[in-house]
């Protein structure tokens, strides 16, 4: 490991991203809606999304709420950071990049809920609302990723430093 790096992600937060990740792509582009395979991934994300939420309480400091939750004040100050051209670096979540992840989770959230009444739950088989409300989640979320990505390209530029890379070693430059 290079002396000037620090652990940051740790390994649940790690499989986390990456599992999610991929059971979206599976679930957005090759998955059929409905299938056993789409529906046995929709809760997998779920169980991980549960465990994540509990790991923000008991987790490492990197993967506590409390350590990059985006408050008013921490929002402002990166926005204002940003829009000034200004370096804003943090060793973990960027408060712009939190809300952009707890927006991802909150899409995860509803895509698990939405799923599981038209799965599961007699009275909603077949109601369009909550198919639309799936859908719609589905589409946020994959305009969220895309956002996602693009910025942690785009840091990465703007850094100098692999962002990309940390969530695979679980390690950052200090």
């Amino acid at each position: 490991m290079p002396a000037d790096t620090v652990r940051l992600w740790d390994p649940f937060v790690r499989l986390f991203h990456w599992t999610v990740a991929g059971v979206f792509v599976g679930n957005y582009f090759i998955n059929e809606k409905g299938e056993d395979v789409h529906i046995a991934l929709g809760y997998t994300a779920v169980t991980l999304l549960l465990l994540r939420f509990v790991w923000g309480f008991v987790g490492p400091r990197s993967a506590r709420w409390a350590d990059f939750f985006p408050t008013a004040s921490r929002l402002k100050s990166h926005f204002s950071a940003l829009v000034k051209g200004e370096r804003y670096r943090r060793l973990g979540h960027t408060p712009i990049g939190a809300l952009v992840m707890l927006l991802m989770m909150l899409c995860l959230l509803c895509l698990g809920i939405t799923g599981f009444m038209m799965t599961e739950v007699d009275y909603f088989w077949g109601v369009e609302w909550v198919k639309d409300v799936h859908g719609t989640a589905a589409n946020s979320l994959l305009g969220l990723v895309t956002l996602h990505i693009l910025a942690a390209l785009y840091e990465s530029w703007r850094l100098k430093e692999n962002l990309p890379l940390s969530m695979i070693t679980g390690r950052r430059r200090q």
